[in-house]
């Protein structure tokens, strides 16, 4: 695939709703991120991936096996503990912020954008923005309704050709749109020379 990164772009959606956990609907979100995808104007460009109860050795053979330009996790966040995965009798295994850095820090030089459609996801956001020019996060907690909507404005902007900043701009309004009040949850930072972090909002 890597002749192809600037033809296609691949994006890998990590999706986990372990045993034990408030059930997501993580179905919908994926749904939702296939249509936009496949209704945009380059739809031509985008190969998404999907992944289901993943693990966290699921994380790096996907990596390895289909080099994404952008890794989409959805599923539950504990904040300062870290993002949930599933171990292998699919309960709970938690992954630090900064774990995932170090992991996604290696593929670098691939990755463009990660997008951690999670409650409370805003420390493995900063920690991994360290490594990667464009992480988005949840201050938060983020309701399933919400995070369905980000994800649907997000990636058909993506879509129309537009940048991850407008992108994500796009993904919060269409939040507000529906009248959720939970558009200034989603938090985009991005990578500065000096690792000094600078998060875009909006009004």
């Amino acid at each position: 695939m890597n002749h192809n990164h600037s033809l296609v772009t691949t994006v890998l959606l990590l999706a986990v709703n372990p045993k034990g956990t408030s059930p997501l609907r993580l179905d919908e979100e994926m749904r939702q991120i296939e249509e936009e995808l496949q209704r945009s104007r380059q739809r031509d460009r985008f190969h998404l991936i999907s992944k289901m109860a993943v693990r966290p050795v699921d994380i790096r053979r996907a990596m390895l096996e289909y080099r994404p330009q952008i890794v989409h996790f959805c599923g539950h966040g504990a904040g300062e503990e870290g993002l949930a995965f599933e171990n292998d009798i699919g309960t709970v295994q938690l992954v630090s912020a900064e774990a995932l850095a170090h992991l996604f820090g290696r593929f670098a030089t691939q990755l463009d954008c990660i997008v951690l459609n999670a409650c409370y996801s805003e420390v493995q956001a900063h920690a991994i923005s360290q490594h990667i020019n464009y992480v988005i996060g949840m201050k938060q907690a983020i309701g399933d309704q919400a995070a369905i909507k980000f994800a649907g404005g997000f990636y058909g902007t993506l879509g129309a050709g537009e940048s991850f900043e407008f992108a994500y701009q796009i993904g919060c309004s269409e939040i507000q749109l529906y009248g959720i009040p939970e558009h200034l949850t989603p938090v985009i930072k991005k990578k500065s020379a000096d690792f000094r972090q600078t998060v875009v909002g909006i009004d």
